[in-house]
């Protein structure tokens, strides 16, 4: 079933190569994405909460997080999503290059949506993007608020 509407995505990455082929992979993709990308903790929440230069930022429908962040760590992000009302209800996947267990413990202990470890080799982490794709933008219902 193909998705009309324009999906927001907020993509919050430190790395300018996994941005760009986290973009790359979504360009690629059945769903139309207008793809947001921020590089900072304290970036994401500035678009997420719109202050400074992202006032007119839209509502996420999906966030992407890394959770080695400079400024604000993904999980302090993730904390902030998770407690404010508005934002809450929006599926966060985290995508990082930790395998440890304390941080996937923390990230659902913390109402991540999903955990994901980045691959190092290309066409696998295009595949993970891509699952991205096929599971939370074909599949899920995201809420419309």
């Amino acid at each position: 079933m193909e998705n009309l509407k324009l999906v927001e995505i907020l993509l919050i990455e430190d790395n300018p190569g996994d941005a760009r082929l986290t973009q790359e992979a979504l360009k690629e993709g059945k769903v139309k994405n207008n793809l947001h990308i921020v590089i900072d903790g304290a970036e994401a929440t500035d678009f997420l909460f719109k202050r400074n230069q992202y006032q007119n930022a839209p509502r996420p429908d999906l966030i992407i997080l890394d959770l080695n962040l400079p400024k604000k760590s993904g999980l302090e992000v993730l904390t902030e999503i998770k407690n404010d009302e508005s934002l809450k209800s929006i599926p966060v996947i985290i995508l990082t290059s930790s395998n440890a267990e304390e941080d996937v413990i923390r990230s659902y202990n913390l109402h991540a949506n999903c955990y994901l470890a980045k691959q190092m080799d290309l066409n696998k982490f295009f595949e993970v993007v891509k699952s991205i794709e096929d599971f939370w933008l074909t599949l899920v219902k995201l809420p419309k608020l």
